[in-house]
């Protein structure tokens, strides 16, 4: 981690543990840390953590003896996220929010809202490298919004994360790591998009290549509200990979391999135009809305979406 010594960085605190030891090491390397809780947009239907987490979030600040500030990005959330997320799907693409919440709502509204109030960094919790590497969901981030940013957990494995919660006593040390979409807690896409859209059409509530019935689905059709399904994945090719808004960190050409999905396998090729070319078969079909990261080594290249 930088030198933080006498800088104001803002924290985005969630009420987990990775954000929490994330604003004890700004504390401790000398920083002036304001922790911050974003509110974001929840559907009144379904159960959802973020009372819980923002009384988490602020005894980790009481604990540490810093400021906490609650932002209210509702509707910049809902208008930014969720509205995407649901007309993506209902036009038979699969989307990943959590890019977007990065994007618009903790790189975007957070960001914008830290330097306002004279902020010199802003700090989140997320991983750069190792097991729990996150880069696939930050590629969409503008450039000059991650040089102010700080990861002070970016390089630490996990487990040695929460070893170092312990023996800070942080409230939140064994608090379970969060499995739903970004600022939903822990419903699930499925059980969110139930509550939108119905529960009536499958071909919304599938991608292809996802699991249904011990069998993979091969094809969807939203408007017969039919899901075909295969013991089989879906073969893939060598074809190019097309993909749109792309946004880079280093030149495109630099681009040695692709990710098609989180904790995917990496796949190796170049990028010509607005084309992935591959050079190997990928292990996953290409599903349009996905986004596709380009990586030199462990470099961050870019990304952009499966058209």
């Amino acid at each position: 981690m930088q030198n933080v010594k006498g800088k104001k960085v803002f924290v985005g605190l969630s009420g987990g543990v990775d954000s929490a030891v994330s604003a004890a090491l700004l504390a401790e390397g000398g920083a002036e840390v304001v922790g911050v809780f974003i509110k974001g947009w929840y559907p009144p239907e379904l159960p959802c953590t973020w009372a819980e987490d923002r009384r988490d979030a602020m005894r980790v600040a009481a604990h540490l003896g810093i400021p906490f500030v609650t932002l209210n990005a509702s509707k910049e959330y809902k208008e930014s996220v969720i509205d995407y997320l649901l007309s993506e799907y209902r036009a038979g693409r699969t989307p990943n929010p959590d890019i977007f919440c990065n994007r618009d709502i903790k790189f975007g509204v957070f960001y914008q809202y830290a330097m306002a109030h004279g902020a010199d960094f802003i700090a989140t919790g997320h991983y750069r490298s190792g097991e729990k590497d996150q880069t696939y969901f930050l590629w969409a981030v503008p450039k000059e919004v991650l040089a102010k940013t700080i990861f002070p957990v970016g390089d630490m494995d996990k487990k040695d994360v929460r070893n170092l919660a312990r023996r800070l006593d942080l409230p939140v040390a064994d608090k379970p790591d969060s499995q739903g979409i970004c600022f939903l807690g822990s419903v699930s896409v499925e059980e969110f998009l139930k509550a939108e859209l119905g529960s009536d059409n499958p071909a919304l509530l599938y991608t292809i290549g996802q699991r249904k019935d011990g069998a993979y689905v091969v094809s969807k059709d939203v408007a017969a509200k039919t899901v075909t399904t295969s013991p089989l994945r879906a073969p893939t090719d060598l074809s190019p990979i097309p993909f749109i808004t792309p946004n880079w960190f280093l030149e495109p050409e630099q681009a040695t391999g692709a990710l098609l999905r989180y904790r995917g396998r990496e796949v190796g090729g170049q990028i010509q135009g607005a084309a992935f070319i591959p050079s190997e078969l990928p292990e996953e079909v290409p599903v349009p809305g996905q986004s596709i990261v380009f990586y030199h080594g462990s470099h961050l290249v870019g990304g952009g979406i499966i058209q």
